[in-house]
Formats: C-alpha cells, structure tokens, sequence
C-alpha cells in the first residue's frame, strides 16, 4: 500500500474514534488555573501538506484558549475556539469547528456562578450541529496548595441537528460534573480528572458521560509536554442504539 493511502487509512481511523467525541466537550481540561493572573492566553496552529504523485493531503488546526479576570479577581471571561480540516481531493476527512464563552462570578471561597453559550458544527458527525446555552453554579469544596476539586451543574438548553436524517432536536439537558487537579511539586507534573454526566430532564435514561485524564508536564516556560484520555458513552443516537468511544493523544502546548 502506498504511504499516502496508509496515512489516509489511518486519519480515518483517528476519525472514527474521535467522532462521536465531539458531541461531548470537557470544558474543564481547558480552564485555566492562574491565581492572580489577570490575562492567559494558549494557542497553537498546524498546517500540513503531502503530495505523492498527484494524491495529497492537507491539514489544518488551529486552537485558543484565552482568559481574562476582572480587577478584584472575582469575575471571569472564558473564550475557546478551534478549527480543523483534514482534506484529500474533494473529500473531507474532518471538517469542525467549536466556539465556547463562559462568564464566571465568585461569591465565596466556595461558591460560584457561571453562564454559557456554545456552537459546534462537524458534517462528519452524527450530530452535525450542536448550538446551547446554559447557566449553573460551581462549587470548590477541596483548595489545598497542590489539590483542587471542583463540582458542578447547570440547566443546558440545546438545538442539535442530523443532516443524515433532516432531524432536529431541542433538549432540556442537565449537566453534572466532579473534577478533580492535583499538581506535583517535584516534577511540575499537573493532572486533572473530569467525569460528566449529563442526562435529559423528561427521560434520565437519554444521557452522556464522558470521562477524561489530562497531564501537562512544563518542559519550558511556555511550553508543555501534554496527554490526554477520554471515555464517551451515549445511551441515545438518531441512527443506533448507543455510541461508545475512547482515545488517547499526545502534543505540545504553548502558553503565554
């Protein structure tokens, strides 16, 4: 088999482990945990392109978190967006793109308010739109200097599109979560642990979970080494029973 053709098995494959993962985001890997830190900023962009005798590939991917904090500390402006494009010819291995903004307000050292709007779209997906809105409290109720743990819930309303089957759906969801981040003074290592659970209102039975580990380990003073896991289960999809998924990866991470 030539080596393009191996790849794009390959990038298929990546595909189909990661589609139905889509539909379920861990906002908590992404959060950023900078104390008195005002302003935070992560991104990164790939671009790639590979041609052997006329078949070519071409990848794009570009990430930013970013974060800024209000003067006393106390409110909080959370953006995440990303794209990626995995193209060959005039087919699309993966095509998605996902906007996140949540508005954070502290009122104790326990207690905190939240607010969020989020658009994701994939046409390789089952659910090829997801469009939500939501607002719910978020509780730290372990602070020590190297661990935190967090729970949270919120009332999501959501409109998620099939184009498969021209359906479309509006829920009222709930969505649970424990997190947990325990930082390692000696080797800088930081690993957090996020489980969601996230069932309709009307029927508990139509529900997601989603199960991550997350580790960064800093190799300089804006990059990291990072890993992740994830575990997804949907009890309900337009076309099948369930959908279950897990993969794992490895990359850089830049901060600033």
């Amino acid at each position: 088999m030539k080596p393009l053709k191996t790849l794009v098995s390959f990038l298929i494959l990546c595909f189909v482990s990661n589609s139905v993962m889509g539909q379920l985001v861990n906002i908590e890997s992404k959060r950023m945990q900078t104390d008195s830190t005002r302003f935070a900023l992560k991104s990164d962009v790939l671009f790639d392109y590979t041609d052997n005798n006329g078949d070519y590939i071409f990848q794009v991917a570009s990430n930013l978190t970013t974060q800024v904090k209000s003067k006393d500390l106390k409110k909080i402006y959370f953006f995440i967006g990303n794209y990626k494009l995995i193209r060959s010819k005039a087919q699309d291995f993966q095509n998605t793109w996902f906007f996140h903004v949540r508005y954070n307000q502290k009122l104790s050292k326990l207690f905190r308010l939240e607010a969020f709007v989020q658009n994701q779209n994939n046409a390789l997906l089952t659910i090829t739109s997801r469009n939500l809105v939501g607002a719910g409290i978020r509780l730290k109720f372990l602070s020590t200097e190297r661990t935190t743990a967090y729970f949270g819930n919120a009332y999501m309303y959501e409109i998620e599109e099939v184009a498969e089957t021209d359906q479309r759906f509006f829920n009222h969801r709930n969505s649970s979560y424990l997190s947990v981040n325990q930082a390692f003074k000696n080797t800088k290592l930081d690993i957090t642990g996020t489980v969601y659970f996230q069932p309709l209102y009307d029927a508990i039975n139509n529900h997601r979970i989603l199960c991550q580990l997350k580790a960064e380990l800093p190799i300089s003073k804006v990059i990291s080494l990072s890993a992740l896991y994830n575990y997804f289960y949907s009890s309900f999809s337009p076309i099948r029973e369930n959908d279950r998924a897990s993969n794992v990866s490895f990359g850089l991470t830049f901060t600033i």
